[in-house]
């Protein structure tokens, strides 16, 4: 009897499949000093310096006698507003309202800019919160519910407590808030 054993190897393992490689990751070697990123290649030669973003901001009334509060960073309004237990970004501005009625809510709305939206945002309130859009039928939000606005929007929270939605400003044109 004869043992054909010429194609086979004792002790090997057959080769793994071979997988894709991405040659532009670095390799991370545990202990060794980080490589530097490589360059960025120069395709063409600057021609205009870089444009600074102007800073520009909503504001927002109380009332018709209170001075603008401008949302430079978000703000929440109610009877004894508090932050979020988890922040992200810049800390809210807190605003006191009086609701001798009880009609707001502890923390009731917040208003914040995203970009160059307004976004009001019910936050869970007992009695609600009313938007009036300029050219549209109140509405009055869910719990929990979000809605963008533009200018002129009257933001009813109860108890005579009312927001209006201030023009786009620049920063260095506002004044305190």
């Amino acid at each position: 009897m004869k043992h054909d054993t010429g194609d086979t190897v004792v002790g090997r393992t057959p080769a793994a499949p071979s997988l894709p490689v991405d040659v532009d990751a670095p390799t991370v070697v545990p202990g060794a000093p980080a490589a530097r990123a490589p360059e960025p290649r120069r395709t063409e030669a600057r021609t205009k310096a870089p444009r600074t973003p102007v800073s520009t901001f909503y504001s927002f009334r109380i009332g018709g006698l209170q001075d603008p509060i401008g949302l430079d960073r978000p703000a929440r309004i109610g009877r004894r507003p508090s932050a979020p237990r988890i922040l992200v970004g810049a800390p809210p501005r807190l605003v006191r309202v009086l609701s001798p009625q009880r009609e707001v809510s502890s923390t009731h709305v917040e208003v914040r800019q995203t970009g160059t939206s307004v976004v009001i945002t019910d936050l869970r309130s007992t009695n609600g919160t009313v938007v009036l859009v300029p050219g549209s039928r109140p509405r009055k939000l869910l719990q929990g519910e979000s809605v963008v606005v533009s200018p002129g929007t009257l933001v009813d929270i109860g108890d005579d407590n009312i927001l209006q939605i201030l023009p786009l400003e620049r920063a260095q044109d506002r004044g305190p808030s």
